[in-house]
C-alpha cells in the first residue's frame, strides 16, 4: 500500500492492514475506524492509498480516566442503557459513554468525507466496537476479523513473493 503522508514511519502497522483489508474486501475510497485502546480513523483513496487519519482516545481510556478523576462515579459495564436519559448514575454513564462516542464517530467520518471529497465505505472494526457500532449512523460495515483478513493477505502476498 501507498502512504502518502508526511512521514509514513509513524503509521501503526495495525493500521496500515487493516486498510489493506478495507480495500481488498470493500474498495475505495474508505474509512476505517477501529475501536482498540484507541479509536483510529483512517482513510483509504479510491487507488487504495493509505492518505492519512484520525486518533482519539478509546473508549475504555476514557472511560477509566473518568472513574479515576471523579471518586464518587464507579466503573460500570459498557453496554447501551435503556434510555439515552439515564435514570440513574449507571445509566447515565452508560449513556454517556455509548452515545458520546457513537457522536465523536459520526463527525468526525462527515468531516473526513468531506475533506476526501467522495463518498466512501465507512467500515468498522477493534475490539470494542460491538459496544457503540450500533449507534453509529455513519457505519456501513461492521468487521470485526479485518485486521487478521489484511494479516493473510499480506502473508499470501510475501509468500507469493518469496518473502514469507
Amino acid at each position: 500500500i501507498k502512504v502518502l503522508i508526511d512521514n509514513p514511519k509513524e503509521v501503526g502497522p495495525d493500521r496500515l492492514v487493516n486498510t489493506v483489508a478495507a480495500f481488498d474486501r470493500y474498495g475505495g475510497p474508505s474509512i476505517v475506524v477501529d475501536f482498540g485502546t484507541a479509536t483510529t480513523f483512517d482513510a483509504v483513496s479510491g487507488a487504495g492509498e493509505y492518505i492519512g487519519g484520525v486518533i482519539a482516545p478509546g473508549i475504555e481510556i476514557s472511560s477509566q480516566a473518568l472513574f479515576r478523576a471523579a471518586a464518587r462515579l464507579t466503573r460500570v459495564d459498557l453496554r447501551r442503557p435503556p434510555s439515552v436519559i439515564g435514570k440513574n448514575t449507571v445509566w447515565s454513564l452508560q449513556s454517556g459513554i455509548i452515545y458520546g462516542f457513537a457522536g465523536q464517530v459520526d463527525r468526525v467520518v462527515e468531516l473526513m468525507k468531506e475533506e476526501m471529497g467522495q463518498k466512501s465505505t465507512v467500515v468498522a472494526t477493534g475490539g470494542l466496537a460491538e459496544v457503540v457500532v450500533d449507534e453509529c449512523r455513519s457505519v456501513q460495515k461492521h468487521d470485526p476479523l479485518l485486521t487478521l483478513h489484511g494479516l493473510h493477505l499480506i502473508y499470501d502476498r510475501l509468500k507469493r513473493r518469496g518473502k514469507g
